[in-house]
């Protein structure tokens, strides 16, 4: 369907075009939020990339799905954005304490919504280039060759951050379930 829209787009039919938004729109949020973190930023960003994606749609060659294609431009567009205001990003500690097993059983029982909350809120507290591999990784469903198409990032890399993010992600979870239960969270 994309290349139809594609093709219906070129020849200059925008209506296309707000279809191609419509599908692809939660996904470019929510990657552009795991890096930005900020929800105005983050539709900057969304409006950026759709409009570059939309004005540089005759270069998209077909090689790989559009989506990664997309995917490349909202994550370009994120991290210029990071960069220019000098975001600083926060680095946790390499080697987590061991959590007790009582900690973990809890975190997996929370009901479903409590677990989104708590796993965006976490994600919110590591570093964008963390979240952005976590969110592609769990929530696009990407693999490791995908993410390093969209990224352009080595395979190497991405599964150390993907390693990191894992690590940092339990802590924060940890430390976030730990404040929810004193009611402090």
């Amino acid at each position: 369907m994309d290349e139809i829209w594609i093709q219906n787009v070129l020849h200059g039919d925008s209506e296309a075009f707000r279809q191609i938004i419509s599908k692809y729109k939660d996904m470019a949020y929510s990657i552009a939020m795991s890096v930005i973190k900020d929800e105005f930023y983050t539709e900057e960003i969304l409006q950026v990339s759709f409009l570059k994606a939309y004005d540089k749609l005759d270069t998209f060659k077909g090689d790989s799905k559009f989506s990664t294609w997309l995917y490349r431009i909202v994550i370009n567009e994120s991290f210029k954005l990071v960069k220019k205001h000098k975001t600083e990003i926060i680095d946790f500690v390499e080697a987590p304490p061991e959590i007790p097993n009582e900690i973990e059983n809890a975190i997996l029982k929370l009901e479903i919504d409590d677990q989104k909350y708590f796993i965006n809120e976490a994600l919110k507290k590591i570093s964008p280039k963390e979240s952005l591999i976590l969110r592609l990784f769990y929530l696009d469903e990407n693999n490791i060759k995908e993410i390093c198409i969209e990224t352009g990032w080595s395979s190497s890399n991405i599964k150390a951050i993907l390693h990191r993010a894992r690590i940092n992600l339990k802590l924060i979870l940890t430390e976030i379930y730990k404040l929810n239960k004193k009611g402090l969270y």
